[in-house]
């Protein structure tokens, strides 16, 4: 049990660590690929990348089914019938890889699909070598994604995310090099395919080596695929959605307006993922007393209520703190920011960042809820309200986006987003979740006050200042990081919060103290 403990302690340190190294070599070495590759070959890769990602739907959530039905089976004691489960998933994913196969061949001997007239002989030729590539990686990962679950589900957290780790660090540490020598993006593909297979074939060592696993290919249980069907069809719904609503835009950007503009949806997009990164960051932590407090008050509707509430509350203030300052930092010096860190041509990255990152604020501040909703089994409506929402996003994004490009695509997005979460889930979370959705949105409008010296800093910094100079940007951002966190202290947040800050820095202090 203790080494149980340990490894999901440090699965989730490492976990992080691995985030906080996403975002830093994603911001160093994105400016440097951008300059290397160019507008228009960048634009490509993603087009390209994205296209085949849509593929990944095919796995319709099965990998979430290993680990219901190895727990079942675990504390069942049937090592044969885990063995069994192995052989079955193993057979799935071959046949989806084999799908996925084809389907990525289709698409590489049928471009015009993708790119309509839009590309000269020589990107044609380049994007069938990616498509081709990425086909590949695509097809492999899907029996080879069936041993990372096995690990997982053997609760080996260190080792999957170590090598997780190493996944993130050597890739463009493999790449960068050949960029400079004159390789484009077919070396960062080809690099990527190679990293990925030496990376399953770890696992695939380690699940024959040290958790000394077989594979049954015979008398699976009775029933097993119909109830595998019935767990996994809103999972692969969810799935389904977010293809459409994050890789989507790409695609039709792609086709209706070129490359170009895939490139410029593309930084604003990465920026904003950074941002959402940091709020699920946040969230997850609490996903163990969540469900602690369902079980605990699952005879007391009331109690439950006030708890659940509570958590929903705490946990909301926390996000929107940490977001605030992020967003608002966002609109002040989010173009000069895109301008050094992109280059010349991306301005139109900066709508596409803030539509996408003030959009999808609202969802982000109440991550809570999903988990919730999960908690009570409450989770089928948002699965139906998004794909409503995914029509709603393709449909705009197919118009606004021939019209106004990658901002005309943001748009569709943004609608979507505030439709669905800004008022939808709201109403759903006040009336079936029973959470007090009206005391959550008095905290958010009284914490709201902490943002008003900001904000009149941020609107005299930007016409004060010249922010267009790397020195500028960094007092801009510095003064402004400052005059928030004392305004919020003093206008925002609560002793709780107050206390929590305080214990967090006296913590420091005292480490440091000992060294």
């Amino acid at each position: 049990m203790e080494k149980t403990v340990n490894q999901i302690k440090w699965g989730a340190i490492i976990s992080y660590a691995q985030m906080a190294l996403n975002i830093v070599i994603g911001l160093i070495y994105t400016p440097i690929m951008l300059k290397l590759l160019g507008k228009s070959e960048y634009g490509l890769y993603n087009t390209v990348s994205s296209t085949i990602s849509m593929l990944s739907i095919l796995n319709l959530g099965f990998n979430s089914g290993y680990i219901r039905y190895y727990a079942k089976y675990k504390k069942e004691n049937c090592e044969t019938d885990i063995y069994k489960l192995n052989g079955l998933f193993l057979i799935i994913f071959t046949i989806i890889g084999i799908v996925g196969l084809f389907c990525g061949l289709f698409l590489s001997f049928n471009l015009e699909l993708v790119f309509k007239e839009g590309l000269t002989i020589s990107e044609y030729k380049t994007a069938k070598i990616l498509m081709l590539l990425l086909t590949v990686n695509l097809a492999v990962s899907f029996p080879m994604g069936v041993f990372s679950n096995i690990i997982s589900a053997h609760e080996k957290y260190i080792f999957l995310k170590l090598l997780g780790i190493l996944k993130t660090v050597i890739s463009p540490l493999v790449t960068l090099p050949l960029l400079l020598m004159g390789y484009r993006s077919v070396s960062m593909v080809l690099v990527t395919l190679i990293v990925s297979i030496v990376t399953d074939l770890l696992y695939l060592l380690y699940v024959k080596k040290a958790l000394r696993q077989r594979f049954i290919f015979k008398e699976f249980e009775k029933g097993i695929f119909k109830s595998l069907f019935a767990y996994t069809s809103f999972i692969a719904i969810n799935l389904i959605v977010d293809q459409i609503n994050w890789n989507i835009d790409k695609f039709l950007l792609g086709r209706f307006k070129g490359t170009g503009a895939v490139a410029v949806y593309s930084v604003g997009y990465m920026l904003y993922q950074y941002y959402m990164t940091l709020s699920t960051s946040v969230s997850n932590v609490f996903t163990p007393r969540i469900h602690r407090i369902i079980n605990q008050t699952a005879e007391d509707e009331r109690q439950q209520t006030i708890q659940l509430t509570s958590l929903f509350v705490k946990v909301g203030r926390i996000q929107f703190l940490i977001l605030s300052l992020i967003a608002t930092g966002m609109i002040f010096f989010g173009k000069p920011f895109i301008y050094f860190w992109a280059g010349e041509g991306y301005e139109e990255a900066y709508y596409v960042m803030l539509l996408l990152v003030l959009s999808s604020s609202i969802a982000l501040i109440q991550n809570c809820g999903i988990e919730i909703q999960r908690a009570e089994n409450k989770h089928q409506f948002r699965s139906i309200l998004y794909s409503g929402m995914a029509i709603v996003n393709l449909v705009l994004s197919i118009f606004l986006c021939q019209k106004y490009g990658a901002v005309g695509s943001a748009i569709g997005t943004a609608i979507s987003l505030i439709l669905a979460n800004g008022i939808i889930m709201n109403i759903y979370y006040h009336k079936r979740c029973r959470l007090d959705i009206v005391v959550f949105w008095r905290n958010i409008v009284k914490m709201s006050f902490g943002l008003i010296p900001p904000v009149i800093l941020g609107i005299i910094l930007s016409n004060v200042m010249n922010l267009y100079t790397v020195y500028g940007l960094l007092a801009g951002i510095a003064i402004y990081c400052i005059i928030f966190c004392i305004s919020v202290w003093l206008l925002s947040m609560n002793a709780y919060e107050k206390e929590m800050i305080t214990n967090l820095f006296k913590k420091l202090v005292k480490k440091h103290a000992k060294r």
